[in-house]
């Protein structure tokens, strides 16, 4: 596989794993962040510590980003201050993070405008998938530009989808998270239930994973501390992925809703009870700490 010059900005829990799977892989990877000790870590893996955005991004034959929000995104590449203005054309604009779609698109056209590619590739998995490079990048895009994509992205993950156009990533992610959240939420009732009614959560667990219950939280992320030694229940929810990451996505998935009229109930539940868990101070804990709610 050829060997790239990547630049790569957002350098956290997601991100940090990534671009050092991208060094791994042998690529020249230069990397940003507002926090200098993720930065020095990277270098010290074998990165390149860029001073700012500009040095990070430019000569670069793809250059990511993995960002908190839309507003960082687009103050990132639009904008008089914008790497809009300093990006080569044979650049590939890869955005990673999750956010609104019609924010994906419009940072797709501005940058289009200037001659540069872009496609929105958000990812599943959590920190032990960036950890261990098997995440799963939902990519929206021209196919050539998903092509050209590929080229980095099989060095960080291990299903690589292509959505369809520029915002199809973005949304195909908010309607897995929206049922990631769901479920959840639903294990974590059902197990609940059982174990006020005498039952031994794992073997439950169990039961239900053999059975026509059976869905992913049971099977790979068991809410109920104790049952899973891998999962975060069981090493006080420490994340993983945030509680106040998906009360975003789940905000996000609502906006949708709302923009296509669609009917989502249990989704709007979800973002209600995810909404509960943050104002009671677990914005932190990793998302499976909803069990939570209903163990009190």
């Amino acid at each position: 596989m050829a060997k790239l010059t990547i630049g790569f900005i957002g350098l956290g829990n997601m991100g940090g794993p990534m671009a050092a799977n991208l060094v791994n892989a042998g690529h020249t990877v230069r990397v940003f962040d507002l926090n200098k000790t993720a930065v020095s870590e990277l270098a010290d893996k074998g990165a390149i510590a860029a001073n700012d955005a500009a040095e990070c991004a430019i000569g670069a034959d793809i250059f990511i980003s993995m960002l908190p929000a839309s507003k960082h995104v687009k103050s990132l590449y639009l904008g008089e201050t914008g790497l809009i203005n300093l990006l080569d054309s044979k650049t590939l604009v890869i955005d990673c993070s999750t956010i609104d779609a019609e924010s994906a698109r419009q940072v797709g056209r501005e940058l289009a405008q200037k001659g540069i590619d872009f496609v929105d590739a958000p990812v599943s998995g959590g920190v032990a998938g960036a950890t261990a490079g098997t995440l799963t990048f939902i990519v929206g895009g021209e196919q050539s530009h998903f092509e050209k994509a590929k080229l980095a992205l099989v060095d960080m993950g291990k299903n690589i989808f292509h959505a369809g156009d520029i915002g199809a990533g973005q949304v195909a992610k908010i309607c897995n998270n929206m049922l990631l959240s769901i479920l959840m939420a639903g294990t974590s009732e059902a197990l609940q239930m059982g174990i006020n009614n005498g039952l031994d959560p794992k073997v439950l667990s169990d039961i239900m994973t053999a059975s026509s219950g059976r869905n992913w939280t049971l099977e790979l992320y068991n809410p109920c501390p104790g049952v899973m030694e891998t999962a975060p229940a069981s090493n006080d929810y420490k994340p993983g992925f945030m509680v106040d990451l998906m009360a975003k996505d789940l905000g996000l998935a609502m906006e949708a809703a709302q923009q296509s009229n669609s009917s989502t109930p249990m989704g709007s539940m979800a973002k209600n009870l995810y909404t509960m868990l943050q104002h009671q101070g677990a914005g932190s804990d990793d998302f499976s700490a909803i069990f939570k709610l209903f163990s009190k």
